[in-house]
């Protein structure tokens, strides 16, 4: 984590008359007085319903070294190593950029509309065989985010994966302008902005802001499975080296020999090399990201056996296929996020599994589609296949389009629409759950993650 006196940091961030202030030594930089550390900056954000200003006091009482305040805030405290700034906020991403620049590490920027933080996992583990490597924490990759995963570095720092996330135009732009990429990976452009951004081009767009920012030099690594994505790209005006992954033919690195199943996916990238790569990761869109992953480690000069051996050990953050046992069933928890492309590839890895007789999908609402929400539901529920799942379980209002589409085919015995997880709960536990996969897929606002720990209360056996 960033270690600079007091007067090093106003002076990064251009505040006036830093050399009044202290030589007190600071180390690390908080938001939050509940997870303030002896000696750190405490940096005070405004919300809709908070201003962090209320709390510096409180944080300077609990041992922050130092704190940063907006000129003209009231009551400001009475305390030596207060610096003064127009705003907080852009203070810390100033901060966060200089301090980039000083421990000069490699940031790989990875952005995309679904598998950002998978992929970042993956890449951190494949870059850990070899270089002192940081990473987002869980999915701290917005306008706050990034800047404090800069700020966590230690000054030893060799490579940086930092994940960057967004809901409208200029948000990746500004996130790349702090962390200054040296190369960026785009996962993949779907569906999930559209209520947020009206349109599948200015999904695009939006999802390109990254390459602007790119070093000299800089590596674009990017999802070659998106039409869309590879005709934007070339219009772009783009000139830096560019690799495109993916498991269609035209791409640069794609598999020529995989599986993905229920003990995980391996794949072959080049007959001169049949070692295979693979991991104990559930979902063929995981193997994706995992090629991703290696076209970035590749570039920097990870040797490939200790690419393998990276990709073997890589652990995913939660709530993304997860696969727990509970009896004699298994819960597939990809209760994270939802979206069309992502509950595409959920479904895909449920039909995947091999050794479950019986399979479940248990879809909730996705939220943020605008105006074509009701549609996209509706779309999914008629690609739901009876013959792969013997159970649909929709919860929440937009799901149920699913369930009244999927219904013609599956049957009303084969399909529940429930009004929230409370009665989807319900119905599960009145399955017999023996020798059953249950794919637990829905937006986070659900919570549809308390659906296992209520199979886990019942020991996963229908009543």
């Amino acid at each position: 984590m960033i270690r600079r006196t007091i007067r090093d940091i106003a002076a990064m961030i251009g505040a006036d008359h830093a050399t009044d202030l202290p030589e007190t030594s600071v180390q690390g930089v908080c938001t939050d007085t509940r997870t303030v550390t002896p000696g750190a900056l405490f940096v005070p954000i405004r919300g809709p319903r908070f201003n962090g200003h209320h709390y510096a006091a409180d944080a300077l009482a609990k041992g922050a070294a130092a704190a940063l305040w907006e000129k003209g805030e009231p009551g400001r405290p009475d305390h030596p190593a207060v610096i003064e700034v127009d705003d907080a906020l852009a203070a810390l991403q100033r901060l966060a950029r200089e301090y980039r620049r000083q421990i000069g590490a490699t940031v790989i920027g990875i952005t995309g509309s679904n598998g950002k933080t998978s992929t970042k996992d993956m890449l951190a583990a494949l870059l850990s065989t070899t270089f002192r490597t940081h990473k987002t924490n869980g999915n701290l990759n917005n306008h706050l985010g990034v800047p404090l995963t800069l700020l966590g570095m230690e000054e030893n720092t060799e490579m940086a994966v930092v994940e960057m996330g967004m809901s409208a135009l200029g948000e990746i732009a500004a996130l790349a302008t702090i962390a200054e990429p040296d190369a960026a990976i785009i996962t993949s452009v779907s569906e999930v902005h559209l209520g947020d951004l009206g349109t599948r081009e200015r999904i695009v767009q939006a999802k390109l802001e990254i390459v602007g920012p790119l070093r000299p030099g800089g590596l674009l690594a990017y999802c070659g499975d998106y039409p869309q994505l590879e005709e934007e790209i070339g219009r772009s005006g783009f000139r830096g080296k560019r690799i495109a992954y993916g498991v269609q033919p035209s791409n640069e690195l794609r598999p020529l020999h995989w599986r993905a199943d229920d003990s995980g996916f391996a794949f072959v990238l080049d007959e001169r090399e049949p070692d295979k790569f693979a991991a104990p990761i559930h979902g063929r869109h995981q193997m994706v990201n995992a090629l991703g992953a290696i076209a970035v480690a590749r570039h920097f000069g990870v040797p490939e056996q200790s690419i393998r051996e990276g990709l073997y050990g890589a652990a995913l953050s939660g709530l993304r296929n997860e696969v727990v046992r509970v009896g004699e069933c298994l819960i597939l928890n990809d209760a994270y996020k939802s979206n069309p492309a992502s509950v595409r590839a959920a479904l895909q890895t449920l039909y995947d599994f091999r050794k479950p007789k019986r399979k479940i999908a248990v879809l909730g609402d996705m939220v943020e589609l605008g105006e074509e929400s009701e549609q996209l539901h509706r779309d999914l529920g008629r690609e739901l296949d009876p013959g792969r799942i013997d159970l649909v379980v929709t919860v929440g209002a937009s799901a149920a389009r699913m369930g009244e589409e999927a219904v013609p085919r599956f049957g009303a015995d084969r399909v529940a629409i429930c009004a929230d997880k409370e009665q989807a709960i319900a119905r599960l536990l009145r399955e017999t759950l023996d020798d059953c996969v249950v794919l637990l897929k829905g937006s986070r606002v659900l919570g549809l993650e308390s659906i296992e720990q209520a199979l886990r209360d019942k020991g996963a056996v229908g009543r």
